[in-house]
């Protein structure tokens, strides 16, 4: 029997900003959110996420809705690239490392050599620790006295899930996604947690969909529940985005989660056309399926430039547009290195002088939809394009994209999907939300454009 919960508390940790949210289950709305910054801290073994300060914001967070708005369970969703490392007693054995550290040249390069092949786990090489078994590797090798104390490894959602509920677990859109430790297409881990010497250390593994517990007594108190709420094991941040369309859209289609990363998925696509060179590569879904993806730091882009631009009247920005095909105004990447498809470039402007911010932010504007086609052409995306998140209120944006890929561009409006989706795992029906479809019309001179922003890449 499906639980009937009418509002659900969501902890949905970003890799810029975390917050705990409660939806109403029948609209899907947010009735209540609180926001904190989710800082690095420098100091320690390496960069590490302040742990303890999360963990009190999202208490007092329940705490200040437990009566008002109240809810009746919790879910989890977090940014991936994480894992969470314990001792025996349960603790943190090591900090949770920033995946944007860079590591030591010769850690790095032991590692290019034992991680496996894409052909198994369609990871690509990622720099920093993008992959979480070079993170495991890192650690372990710089740090072996601590690495010893690790008693067991969780994937960063499942991590938060524990701490609620003393219950250790991992899952698969975690452990899926370009970690180099899960073999997508046979459904099990690769050959690298071997090679590492790690598979008994790893937490048994759940389906997202699985209630682990309820608020250990201890929590629940503090947070002033006065009934058992059960917490859902937890889900990747952009398979949470996901998850709305797989349960009621037909395939094929693509979503375009965005957030700090742009990520996209080809559903009801295949593996065969990856190229690993191009950060492309398969995540899992929910429901444990490979789904060809590619990606792109397109958030981090648009915050860096759109920072350096400045304040521009968004009024004249359709006009901007115009102006900047006509001065063949270009952003080349990448603005955010060390990802995306176009490996091994630098941003640079072409044609900027004398230009205004409105052109420049036109011009921004048409290098994300540039970068967003390439990324849906290199996994053989097809079918209408849902845009999620941030971009899809962007509508200069969406009306480039519509026409660079002359396909329909559905609008997915709020600040974030992945609350919405990381809810839907209690069993609670998608509500039916509001879409907004992006008419494709031709943008005068965008295809003479495109080919000289690609010659120009060249």
């Amino acid at each position: 029997m499906t639980p009937n919960y009418s509002r659900i508390a969501v902890l949905d940790i970003g890799k810029t900003n975390a917050k705990v949210v409660v939806l109403d289950s029948a609209t899907g709305a947010e009735i209540a959110v609180a926001r904190t910054p989710n800082t690095v801290l420098k100091g320690g073994l390496y960069p590490h996420y302040d742990i303890d300060r999360l963990w009190s914001f999202t208490l007092d967070a329940l705490r200040s809705f437990a009566s008002e708005p109240g809810f009746d369970t919790i879910s989890i969703t977090t940014h991936g690239a994480s894992a969470a490392l314990l001792d025996r007693a349960g603790n943190l054995a090591m900090p949770v490392l920033d995946y944007e550290h860079e590591y030591p040249e010769d850690i790095s390069d032991a590692y290019a050599r034992l991680r496996p092949p894409f052909e198994e786990t369609f990871s690509p090489h990622q720099t920093m620790g993008l992959n979480i078994g070079a993170q495991l590797h890192y650690q372990k090798t710089a740090f072996p006295d601590d690495f010893a104390k690790v008693a067991t490894i969780l994937t960063y959602p499942q991590y938060w899930t524990a701490r609620l509920t003393g219950v250790v677990s991992n899952e698969v859109t975690s452990l899926g996604c370009h970690t180099d430790l899960w073999n997508p297409r046979d459904g099990r881990y690769s050959s690298l947690v071997d090679t590492l010497g790690i598979r008994d250390l790893m937490a048994p593994i759940r389906s997202a969909f699985d209630p682990l517990g309820p608020v250990l007594p201890d929590i629940a108190d503090a947070i002033g529940l006065t009934r058992k709420i059960p917490v859902y094991c937890g889900i990747h941040d952009s398979n949470a985005s996901l998850l709305p369309h797989l349960l009621d859209r037909p395939a094929p289609f693509a979503v375009v989660s965005t957030g700090t990363w742009v990520i996209n998925f080809g559903v009801g696509g295949d593996l065969d056309h990856l190229d690993p060179k191009r950060d492309t590569l398969a995540n899992v879904d929910a429901y444990g399926r490979a789904v060809p993806s590619s990606r792109f730091m397109g958030g981090r882009e648009y915050e860096t430039i759109s920072g350096e631009i400045g304040q521009v009247d968004k009024e004249k920005v359709a006009s901007a547009v115009e102006q900047a095909i006509t001065k063949r105004l270009m952003l080349l990447a990448n603005v955010a290195p060390g990802s995306g498809p176009f490996p091994g470039k630098s941003a640079r402007w072409v044609n900027a002088q004398g230009v205004t911010p409105e052109e420049r932010y036109a011009a921004l504007c048409l290098y994300l939809a540039m970068m967003n086609q390439a990324c849906l052409d290199l996994i053989g995306a097809r079918g209408p394009v849902i845009v999620e998140g941030p971009f899809a209120l962007n509508d200069t944006y969406l009306t480039l994209l519509a026409a660079l890929t002359n396909r329909e561009v559905i609008a997915v409006p709020g600040s974030t999907g992945t609350s919405q989706g990381a809810a839907l795992l209690t069993g609670i029906k998608p509500p039916a939300g509001a879409e907004r479809h992006v008419t494709r019309s031709p943008v005068s001179g965008l295809d003479a454009y495109r080919r000289a922003w690609h010659a120009a890449m060249a």
